[in-house]
């Protein structure tokens, strides 16, 4: 009786490198005639992937500079299948706009995932990138905690402060700007972070104009 091979990790990996849009293992076994579903579903099945190996093969091709930055984004892994994965919970997906499952992970824990990553592995960053769905005050307040920049949208009916309590709170957007403050930005103190708490603020003017 002839001895089949058994699936390696080089052989899973290769077939993930090449495949662009299904990565399932049906797939992985319908276009190879070495392994059959089973066969690498059993390896899948044993197989446990940390995080170690995959940094270790990834550290020495990384080039360290003072002035790295993070990038979030807001999107939310489907596990619609999986069912039976104790840390799936149901949750909004922007990119769904819906709820779908997740990994009941909240958008903060994510970002706040990533400095920590990088901290870990000392990996050299000096800010954080965000859209405006991460501009909580939480975070926020988090990342400066760090020791490191932040530069995130916020909306433009956000209430803010300008005038050092003399006002009311007004949305972003409302204050008039001079040119002074088009180019270096605003001192304003958002609503509901700690006294005296106070951020730059800047407006972004998109011109129609096509060039």
């Amino acid at each position: 009786m002839e001895r089949k091979e058994k699936v390696t990790r080089l052989d899973y990996c290769q077939y993930l490198s090449v495949s662009r849009t299904n990565y399932t293992l049906t797939n992985f076994a319908e276009h190879c005639e070495k392994f059959s579903h089973d066969m690498i579903n059993r390896y899948l099945s044993g197989d446990k992937i940390t995080p170690n190996p995959v940094w270790e093969n990834v550290n020495g091709q990384i080039m360290q500079t003072s002035g790295g930055c993070i990038i979030s984004d807001d999107t939310v892994t489907d596990k619609n299948y999986s069912y039976k994965i104790g840390l799936v919970r149901r949750q909004y997906s922007g990119n769904a706009h819906g709820i779908i499952n997740g990994d009941g992970k909240t958008r903060s824990d994510h970002v706040k995932d990533m400095p920590e990553s990088c901290i870990y592995r000392q990996l050299n960053f000096s800010t954080v990138l965000t859209d405006t769905w991460y501009a909580a005050k939480d975070l926020m307040l988090y990342i400066e905690n760090l020791k490191k920049f932040y530069y995130c949208p916020i909306k433009s009916n956000r209430p803010v402060d300008d005038s050092d309590k003399a006002l009311p709170y007004r949305h972003a957007d409302s204050p008039e700007w001079n040119k002074e403050e088009a180019e270096s930005g605003r001192i304003v103190k958002i609503k509901d972070f700690p006294k005296n708490h106070k951020v730059r603020l800047f407006r972004v003017v998109l011109s129609s104009r096509k060039i």
